[in-house]
């Protein structure tokens, strides 16, 4: 496997990702580029989870489609924009109801084209929603680009943990050597909106936080469990779009120690370069 080159004009591509399903990795990209974005940096989605794809609707963009144009002699996709965004997404081409039912390959084949085959013109940072646990499309995005960090997102639950470390494992091993940039517990606490100062651990407490000290990583944020975030997410109006809730700015803060830890990695860790690989058996899930 050889490790692509890197996109023209993206400074930082950064993989999303999370071991177990159901643990809002999509919104929490969502929001996280909605939060970057807010802070003035230039910054573009690619919805990577084929199977399963969420940020055309989380955008509110569904009826949306990219438009094709040609650069530098070149056939390319153009992003949907949203919210200042640019955003690629297989739902853009499979209706709401068509399931996806592609074999390792087309899937592959499909993720490349998303990445490869559009024209993201400056971009400080990609963000890539990857689908759950580690396979396929994980190992095809590393073979793609290079990939600047990685991003880990689970609940405070203890099932949620085993899988998210199995997530951290995978980036950082022999083979692939991604740059795991920190932990996002998501859920941490339960907040009512009439009580907005109390803090209800439904699903644990410091679970995340207790695995990024565990493995030496940073805990970028603390996401509230609240009902505003699911409804934002439903109506395609990502909630960091809002001043001053407490959802807003635990991903304000989310962005920011984002920043901080790509700008830390870039100063200390060389670029990413070309790997190849010859034996993919520690690979295999």
């Amino acid at each position: 496997m050889i490790r692509g080159k890197k996109l023209e004009g993206v400074k930082n591509i950064i993989a999303v990702a999370s071991g177990k399903g159901g643990v809002g990795k999509s919104t929490v990209t969502s929001n996280l580029a909605v939060a970057l974005h807010k802070q003035g940096y230039k910054v573009g989605v690619v919805d990577a989870d084929i199977y399963g794809p969420s940020q055309h609707l989380m955008f509110d963009v569904e009826k949306s489609r990219p438009e094709a144009s040609n650069v530098n002699g070149k056939p390319v996709m153009i992003p949907v924009e949203s919210y200042g965004v640019k955003l690629l997404s297989i739902g853009f081409f499979a209706s709401g109801s068509q399931a996806v039912v592609w074999r390792g390959p087309m899937a592959t084949k499909a993720l490349n084209q998303l990445i490869k085959d559009a024209y993201w013109g400056e971009l400080d940072y990609l963000l890539i929603d990857l689908p759950p646990g580690t396979g396929d499309i994980h190992l095809s995005l590393v073979q793609a680009v290079p990939v600047t960090g990685a991003v880990i997102v689970s609940t405070p639950q203890n099932i949620a943990l085993a899988d998210a470390k199995k997530g951290v494992g995978m980036f950082q091993m022999d083979t692939i050597q991604v740059p795991v940039l920190g932990l996002v517990e998501n859920m941490a606490y339960f907040t009512p909106e009439e009580l907005p100062e109390n803090k209800y651990y439904i699903f644990g407490k410091d679970g995340a936080k207790n695995l990024a000290d565990d493995l030496n990583l940073p805990l970028l944020a603390e996401i509230p469990l609240v009902q505003g975030i699911r409804e934002a997410a439903d109506i395609g109006h990502p909630i960091a779009l809002q001043e001053n809730t407490p959802s807003s700015v635990a991903f304000s803060e989310l962005a920011k120690n984002l920043v901080a830890q790509v700008a830390l990695r870039n100063e200390t860790i060389d670029p990413t370069t070309k790997v190849e690989i010859t034996n993919m058996d520690g690979c295999s899930s």
